[in-house]
């Protein structure tokens, strides 16, 4: 993949080496496998010791392209994405991935350079303060001030970034610091007193909720992105089994539990479906795993779950009882917690005429749309490569009305296989995503669903993956228009299209081609089946323009400020 593999010998204690050197040292020591980065002036120093220290290095053609693509390596491996960026502009060009990772708990170390110490505050050529305008958005952040500490600045970032609830960490790098000279030192062990996060459940709390499993008549399981962080599905399938309790998923849950389980319900949440959010709204119980019940998830919070007692499973302390009040507080990580819940004896209530009810709503009100002679659906599109697939890709999208799609036309049945954008609603994600997904995953095949307005946010990244040679199939799913925002503008603002209508586009072919990749074009259900079936022949990458239906709309929905209950378009 075009990277320099000559090894430096052992360093031996006791060496003096470059703050960079060390640097270098302590990211052997942590087994990163793969950085993503950009080079400029603060990080100089840095980049010319990776040079022949065989550390394998991706070079985005844009941050932005490399945090998102770090992301996707994070959401698939479950290790720590690695990023590297230049001070100024390029530290701030990757603001929106560390609030990303932020928000949905992706374990990211991010480098910045910075101008040299004996400058900063002076408005020195491509200074920001990185520190200042990230705060906000890293769970922890440090700058190096001296470079004997950066073994253990770095062994307590990657620490920080992939224990307890993950996240990124941010390492700002003033331009001096890689050149200043240290003592290689031993390896001190981890001291972080005031970070020990909760793996551990309080006993007593997880007897209570197994009393409440007993007493229940309509319970739920809301599955989250922490069981898939906590690598504890098949816990969760052993839990839910042995009390045959029905699971429901958020977006960023999709594939912690088998969608053709028989007590799968599939996914609650603005664009879920009818059964998992009536089962939401009816339950007695709702066991919330991993989850940290945001707007999306909920509606109206007057109407979320009003009859229910609330068991709220997380490793965050800050999320429990934060949006929605919670009876039965359990903090820990999802694994540990499960296991203890199997552990404990406890017994199961009658739930036969809850199943009975959630039953005859999936087979009453299935997801749907209406087939056309004259448009491709995009619902068609995303079941034909399902098919193609045999459902074991791994999906990344973009953010908009393809995403929700995909989330309902392409069922997960295995963890950490859809790589989105949840709570920040990242347009341009997609495309890099896949690059990192790939790279995680190099014997997987990888689809990038994206909408014609995000590809464009993004579409240089091409170029990574052309050079790498990765086998990414990009699926644009094209109706000439931010698809979301034109669906909020006919619905709620009486069709007044304000910006949201692109149609005039590139040739998106030709645009690929310049890349040195094959392009496809489809506009009809015949055509569409063809070049699916041509791209996904082969091991190159391809990027495939399919024309959908440009009214399409995103049914079921739950409109802003109604409950889970007051779902429209449930029915064709």
């Amino acid at each position: 993949m075009g990277a320099d593999m000559r090894m430096q010998e052992p360093v031996s204690l006791k060496a003096e080496m470059t703050g960079a050197e060390l640097l270098i040292e302590a990211l052997k020591k942590e087994n990163v496998e793969v950085l993503f980065g950009y080079p400029g002036g603060a990080v100089l120093p840095l980049y010319d010791k990776l040079y022949d220290s065989g550390l394998f290095h991706v070079l985005a053609k844009h941050e932005q392209g490399g945090i998102h693509a770090a992301e996707g390596y994070a959401r698939v491996s479950g290790k720590p994405g690695v990023v590297i960026a230049t001070s100024g502009p390029g530290a701030t060009n990757i603001v929106t991935g560390l609030a990303d990772a932020m928000i949905d708990s992706l374990p990211l170390v991010v480098f910045t350079g910075q101008v040299a110490s004996t400058v900063i505050g002076s408005d020195a050529f491509q200074e920001a303060d990185v520190l200042g305008i990230t705060m906000p958005i890293t769970k922890y952040s440090y700058q190096v001030r001296d470079p004997k500490d950066f073994p253990r600045i770095v062994k307590e970032a990657f620490h920080i970034a992939t224990t307890g609830r993950p996240g990124p960490v941010l390492i700002d790098i003033p331009k001096d610091m890689n050149t200043a000279i240290a003592q290689m030192e031993e390896d001190e062990p981890l001291n972080l007193p005031g970070y020990q996060p909760t793996y551990e459940p309080n006993a007593f709390q997880v007897r209570k909720l197994l009393d409440a499993i007993e007493s229940a008549k309509k319970p739920v399981i809301l599955a989250g992105a922490g069981v898939l962080h906590a690598r504890a599905n098949q816990e969760l399938l052993e839990f839910a089994e042995k009390y045959e309790l029905p699971v429901i998923h958020t977006l960023l849950g999709l594939g912690g539990f088998p969608f053709d389980h028989k007590l799968s319900l599939g996914w609650a949440g603005m664009h879920g479906n009818y059964t998992a959010n009536m089962a939401i709204y009816e339950s007695d119980l709702l066991i919330s795993i991993g989850a940290r019940f945001d707007d999306r998830v909920t509606g109206n919070l007057n109407h979320f779950a009003p009859n229910a007692t609330v068991a709220h499973i997380d490793i965050d302390p800050a999320e429990i009882g934060k949006n929605v009040p919670t009876k039965i507080p359990i903090v820990g990580d999802a694994k540990a917690v499960l296991q203890e819940l199997l552990a404990q004896q406890g017994k199961k209530g009658d739930y036969t005429e809850w199943f009975a009810c959630l039953r005859e709503r999936q087979i009453e009100n299935p997801l749907w749309y209406e087939e056309s002679k004259d448009d491709l659906k995009p619902q068609k599109v995303i079941e034909m490569v399902h098919e193609i697939t045999n459902g074991d890709a791994i999906v990344t999208t973009d953010v908009g009305q393809h995403q929700m799609w995909a989330a309902q036309f392409y069922p997960f049945k295995k963890p950490n296989r859809l790589v989105t954008s949840g709570g920040l609603g990242t347009m341009g994600f997609g495309l890099p995503a896949a690059i990192g997904a790939q790279l995680a995953e190099k014997d997987t095949t990888v689809v990038a669903f994206l909408g014609d307005g995000g590809f464009q946010m993004t579409l240089q990244e091409l170029g990574v993956i052309r050079e790498l040679n990765l086998p990414v199939k990009v699926i644009i799913l094209n109706n000439k228009s931010l698809g979301m925002v034109r669906q909020w503008q006919e619905i709620f603002y009486e069709e007044r299209y304000s910006h949201s209508l692109i149609p005039n586009q590139p040739n998106i072919v030709k645009l690929a081609e310049a890349y040195d990749i094959k392009g496809y074009e489809a506009s009809t259900e015949e055509e569409a089946a063809k070049v699916l079936q041509e791209a996904f022949s082969h091991d190159e990458p391809a990027v495939l323009n399919i024309h959908i239906a440009p009214g399409e709309n995103v049914y079921p929905m739950v409109a802003p400020g109604k409950g889970l209950h007051e779902m429209v378009g449930v029915k064709p």
